[in-house]
């Protein structure tokens, strides 16, 4: 069975709460179970250096998440677990990235764009205040995803831009270098649950609003009972939209908990009632969880070893594909000079290869070339890198027999019988 390898990032920026753990938390552990998936999970600490100046926190923020997804059911033996910064290909990957990546890609990252926008708008210079790790961070975001080559990334909207990016650079790379990286496909996150805070709007730590996932049992049921609500009194029907009561009970219970409670809201419901409901649903999923939370947490050296179990299982593959990485770009031994690397080269020059790169009108191109690096065939434009690639993974798999079907796509080639013979290589494969 072919296995999908995914990769999700976590900030290790805050303390978890139950946003979190309904809009990303739980679903991403129950992903993670499906047999079909090779799963990386790291702890971003280098991405929280950019937005955090406080090493406590750093260091407080990746113990308390670490223990979270650990309580929530994340099993490090059967995905890979790992703290960004244990893995030192990753910032000389990031280096080698840097070198292929235009300055014009990363001027058009939404991040540093509204940085610089905030600061035109008041009268500040465009680049004040902005770091040059704000300005880097779709690289080592690059870093992360293709280190380990992923297939996969579950992101939401706001993170299309930077799986568009890393596919750029990897795209990049692969041109100059050969082919070393898959591109990697962002998966939308379309139906990502958010829950409503204390005081109705989104829960968010920008709010000041949220409820935290592990809260002592008492201190959880004062949260809940401090929920903004409306003046209707004990026997008035009250209404479920809008009720932060009602969404966050809905976002824990079961269809028929739920109909029960929409039912107690038309009867009238006591506010303090349907609060008390809320808190018992609550800590019945989350009090087993806070057990483990509180268990590990009591227990750094615990997670740490998880850790560092994890950045090994990583390791093992980031260490010798950054070997391979440093040979092709030529940080090699200088004996590779006097030949002891050719035969290296030449068996991977023996084989025809796709390259995929992008064009100063915006549009994706691909070339088929042979051996010896000429041209065999040539793509016309598309719109997006995603319709590109799909476009060479069925030339690979189908080979001569998909040349009808993507005729459209492709300019007429002279020498069609180099084509077949360079296609036929890859449908055998």
């Amino acid at each position: 069975m072919s296995l999908r390898r995914v990769l999700t990032g976590i900030t290790t920026s805050g303390t978890p709460h139950l946003g979190n753990y309904v809009g990303a938390i739980r679903p991403t552990v129950r992903a993670s179970r499906q047999p079909d998936t090779q799963n990386y999970y790291f702890l971003a600490d280098y991405h929280a250096l950019i937005k955090v100046g406080e090493p406590a926190r750093v260091q407080r923020s990746t113990l308390e998440i670490a223990a979270t997804w650990l309580a929530c059911g994340l099993d490090p033996e059967k995905v890979t677990f790992y703290r960004q910064s244990d893995i030192p290909e990753i910032p000389e990957l990031t280096w080698l990235l840097t070198c292929v990546t235009g300055k014009g890609l990363l001027n058009r990252a939404h991040a540093y764009k509204a940085a610089v926008d905030k600061n035109n708008a008041t009268g500040e210079d465009p680049d004040a205040g902005v770091t040059a790790g704000l300005f880097m961070y779709p690289v080592l975001m690059a870093a992360d995803i293709l280190m380990f080559n992923a297939r996969l990334v579950p992101v939401g909207r706001d993170q299309i831009q930077h799986i568009e990016m890393a596919r750029d650079i990897a795209a990049s790379f692969n041109h100059l270098y050969g082919e070393h990286f898959t591109l990697p496909e962002a998966v939308i996150e379309e139906h990502v649950a958010t829950l409503p805070g204390l005081d109705g709007r989104k829960m968010s730590k920008s709010y000041d609003n949220t409820i935290p996932l592990f809260a002592p049992r008492e201190q959880l049921r004062k949260l809940i009972m401090g929920i903004v609500t409306d003046s209707r009194a004990p026997g008035e029907p009250k209404a479920t939209e809008g009720s932060a009561v009602f969404q966050l009970f809905q976002a824990f219970a079961s269809a028929d908990e739920t109909a029960e409670l929409a039912r107690a809201y038309a009867n009238g419901i006591a506010w303090g009632e349907a609060k008390e409901r809320l808190f018992e649903r609550l800590d019945r999923e989350i009090a087993p969880m806070r057990g483990v939370y509180d268990e590990l947490m009591r227990d750094p050296a615990r997670i740490e070893h998880i850790l560092k179990a994890g950045a090994e299982k990583a390791r093992a593959v980031a260490t010798p594909f950054t070997a391979r990485l440093r040979h092709a770009v030529g940080l090699r031994p200088l004996m590779a000079a006097a030949g002891t690397a050719q035969p290296a080269k030449a068996s991977k020059a023996a084989a025809p290869s796709f390259k995929q790169y992008r064009e100063s009108d915006g549009l994706f191109y691909f070339k088929l070339l042979d051996a010896k690096g000429q041209v065999l065939l040539q793509s016309t434009g598309f719109a997006a890198p995603r319709e590109a690639a799909q476009a060479i993974a069925r030339l690979q798999k189908e080979g001569p027999a998909a040349l009808s079907a993507l005729a459209p796509q492709l300019v007429q080639p002279t020498d069609t019988g180099s084509v077949h013979a360079a296609l036929a290589f890859f449908a055998e494969q």
